[in-house]
């Protein structure tokens, strides 16, 4: 029985898509930099796909780590939670996005819907960090901003100045809660 954990694996494939690219690492060399075989992987994962869905929940985690400042406008929150799951990401940039990347191939399309999925829970996940108040229309419309808005900065993120990808996220979440609050405008309480 080998005493390889899950994370063991993970931070392996990491590391070695770091030095040859994901698209050329294989069950067998992730296991062999374990010191073992195929099998290391295959005890942990199902395929080098569950492995980058693996890294993308680690990600989250991270970003779902701090509690939202209630003091904060939500576009702010939900920034800093943007953000943190991009700086998350970021130690293993070109990884991440390769695996995004090989999740599009044309020919695995047995990808793509866990891949919307993948992306509608990310968006959740990130909206209640952020204590989302909207509800409703409202809510639904913020849904499909921030599932837009995904993509959008992930293909800025790829360029590396992550200042500039911070800057486009706050601005975009600020647009679009400005552009909301004129549709669906928020009754006072009381």
């Amino acid at each position: 029985m080998s005493m390889t954990s899950a994370d063991n694996v993970l931070d392996a494939a990491l590391t070695l898509a770091d030095e040859i690219g994901w698209r050329q690492v294989t069950a067998r060399a992730v296991g062999a930099r374990l010191g073992g075989g195929p099998d290391l992987v295959h005890s942990h994962y199902r395929d080098l796909n569950e492995v980058a869905d693996a890294w993308f929940r680690r990600a989250l985690a991270e970003a779902l780590a701090d509690p939202a400042d209630a003091a904060l406008p939500f576009a702010d929150r939900l920034t800093r939670v943007f953000t943190r799951w991009l700086d998350a990401l970021a130690p293993h940039r070109q990884a991440s996005l390769d695996m995004i990347q090989a999740k599009l191939y044309p020919s695995h399309p047995h990808h793509w819907v866990p891949l919307i999925f993948n992306l509608s829970r990310l968006v959740q996940w990130m909206l209640d960090a952020a204590e989302c108040p909207a509800t409703g229309r409202r809510r639904q419309a913020t849904e499909v901003a921030v599932s837009a808005l995904v993509p959008a900065t992930l293909w800025r993120w790829r360029r590396g100045d992550d200042q500039a990808v911070k800057d486009f996220v706050a601005d975009r979440l600020a647009q679009m809660e400005r552009k909301f609050e004129r549709i669906w405008p928020r009754k006072p309480e009381g």
